[in-house]
């Protein structure tokens, strides 16, 4: 779908909720919209970018760069694959991703919740069962939610925070009273994974296990390499294979994970056929590295998937934790030395486009002056945000795709630094003490040293030193856990539909508190108030207008040096996998590979 049809699409469902805001009190439904009814009705049949005659059958095989060493992705400690989030654990509703965000049914076959969203009840599916054939009750549902705000990752405990009572309403009803302030809590406490509560009796939840958990989901661990593979087999008596939200999903007999220990090995192993499935980020090689075997022989299937996703942010991550990056005219300097146009056009054929903004590529990213919805917001905090943020856009600088040495943005860049009191004393850059201005990139990525060395290159230029290094996943994850860096590369991903995830990402919560994804340490009351507003929402303008404000004070303020993306996924595959020629708003993201796909052949 063209950008424009998406946005036309996108504000269908803006004025639906308006429409739908004058609704009466609750009763008890088949799903839940962000805002408006659900696009789906009662009796839909299935997701409409599932095939319900897809065959069962075959396997599909990722690689992934690293290593794990627990099988519990739900908590600080310890490296998990995602894929048990994604497939062997449920929630009481799932998600389609074909509408911004709207959940249907899936544990609880209803839910409940009045227009001021004050509550919400979830009754269950009388049939639901964990993997051992014990039904999912009420308690494993309260234990759940409980056990992860206190011992699980930080971001839930916000949502948790909000919960003012627990009320068990029937054998199989559980109401949770909400203080009123977050209108997505309910969508997000239906989100919650849930697990049997017997099985953590005698073990602690926050330590890693390699010991698998007793999920009620469609797959199941089968075999464990720790740091080498995974395997996750489809429950043959799985309990909701005959939901209409199933229906034409989790068609493959095996999801297998082969980790390796790089993206080049990695790409080797898809080269050879024992990896199945390749996303590619490098336009470069898209275009010119497939003569290969299998790629000429027809056993390799190329796509480009175009998606309708907001870019979210990938690029140099400051952590402004450390005195070094605490001064936005440094941050603003580094960004002017990154010279992202000769990157594109020699590295990448000229194939990525730049990331100008956290919410760019849909109607949430801001341009222009405020609007006076935005102003309403950020208004009050003025003072807290850069000089011109309220009165114009930002953008990332551009340079001369034919200028390596990026002269003018580097002339540039060295007058910020010496309004920020650093000079160059004998070819080093320098405080007034003398210290000169140094620091480390940590990467976990080998594909990402190439990047950073041009940047560290074009910063030796003035007065700069920068060492580069390259860590294995398990030290990576442990030092990024802790904000232990001066500079990462990361990627947040955005959805249509931004809520409590920012306040994991953006909250201040996360200056100070680990593992969380508030890596540069953003502690902004704009920020916050942004969120809040998110958060607070109850029409679908209230969010664009939030939503707008929480990217207009990010990018302003400078925390990362954008990188790029595009507007087309660029997948690769062996031939004998398929999938619907439907694809959802989101294109080829999570719920969609591999989970609507299936195998043609052994």
């Amino acid at each position: 779908m063209r950008r424009g049809g998406w946005i036309a699409g996108f504000l269908a469902v803006a004025m639906t909720g308006l429409l739908w805001g004058g609704a009466a009190s609750a009763t008890p439904e088949h799903g839940i919209a962000m805002f408006g009814p659900p696009a789906l009705p009662p009796d839909f049949a299935h997701l409409p970018y599932a095939d319900p005659s897809a065959p069962k059958g075959g396997r599909i095989v990722f690689g992934v760069a690293g290593g794990f060493d627990s099988l519990n992705p739900f908590i600080v400690k310890g490296r998990a694959p995602a894929e048990i989030r994604s497939h062997t654990v449920e929630s009481l509703l799932g998600r389609n991703w074909d509408e911004p965000f709207t959940l249907y049914g899936l544990l609880a076959e209803t839910v409940e919740t009045p227009l001021n969203r004050a509550w919400v009840e979830f009754t269950l599916r009388p049939e639901a069962r964990f993997s051992d054939g014990a039904p999912v009750t009420v308690d494993d549902v309260v234990w759940s939610m409980e056990i992860l705000a206190e011992k699980g990752r930080p971001g839930f405990r916000n949502v948790w925070a909000q919960v003012t009572e627990v009320e068990r309403t029937g054998q199989r009803t559980v109401r949770f009273h909400l203080d009123g302030a977050d209108r997505e809590a309910p969508l997000i406490l239906g989100l919650a994974p849930i697990f049997k509560r017997a099985q953590w009796e005698r073990r602690d939840f926050a330590e890693p296990t390699l010991e698998p958990i007793i999920g009620s989901g469609p797959y199941k661990v089968a075999a464990v390499d720790p740091g080498r593979t995974l395997s996750l087999a489809r429950d043959e008596v799985y309990w909701g294979r005959h939901l209409p939200f199933n229906q034409g999903r989790n068609n493959l007999d095996e999801i297998r994970i082969e980790y390796f220990r790089d993206a080049t090995a990695h790409f080797d192993a898809f080269k050879a056929g024992v990896v199945t499935f390749w996303r590619e980020g490098d336009p470069a090689r898209w275009r010119d590295g497939y003569d290969f075997a299998a790629a000429r022989d027809g056993q390799i299937r190329r796509a480009e998937i175009p998606h309708s996703r907001p870019t979210g942010m990938y690029g140099f991550v400051f952590n402004t934790r450390r005195p070094i990056f605490a001064d936005i005219r440094v941050r603003r300097a580094l960004t002017l030395a990154f010279n992202f146009e000769w990157i594109n056009a020699t590295m990448f054929a000229g194939g990525n486009q730049r990331i100008r903004s956290y919410f760019d590529n849909s109607p949430l990213a801001h341009s222009g002056p405020a609007t006076e919805r935005e102003l309403e917001i950020l208004a009050p905090f003025v003072n807290s945000l850069p000089e011109g943020a309220l009165g114009a856009e930002w953008r990332p600088p551009e340079s001369d795709p034919a200028d390596l040495r990026n002269r003018r943005a580097l002339r540039d860049a060295a007058r910020l630094l010496d309004s920020a009191g650093w000079t160059v004393r004998d070819g080093v850059l320098v405080d007034a003490r003398g210290a000169p201005f140094q620091f480390e990139i940590l990467l976990g990525a080998s594909a990402d040293e190439r990047v950073a060395g041009v940047f560290r290159d074009a910063l030796a230029g003035l007065g700069i030193e920068v060492s580069v290094r390259t860590v294995d996943s398990a030290q990576y994850q442990a030092r990024r856990d802790d904000y232990d860096f001066d500079m990462i590369v990361n990627q947040w991903a955005m959805s249509l539909s931004p809520g409590n995830e920012q306040r994991f990402y953006w909250g201040r919560d996360g200056v100070e508190t680990p593992g969380t994804r508030n890596y540069m340490g953003v502690d902004s009351p704009a920020v916050e108030a942004a969120i809040d507003a998110l958060l607070s929402a109850r029409r679908s303008e209230d969010l664009v207008a939030a939503a707008r404000a929480l990217d207009r004070a990010l990018s302003h303020g400078v925390y990362v040096i954008p990188f790029w993306h595009s507007t087309v996924s660029r997948i690769a595959h062996d031939a004998r996998l398929r999938h619907p020629e439907k694809l959802p708003l989101y294109g080829d993201w999570v719920g969609w590979t591999p989970d609507v796909w299936w195998s043609a052949g052994q």
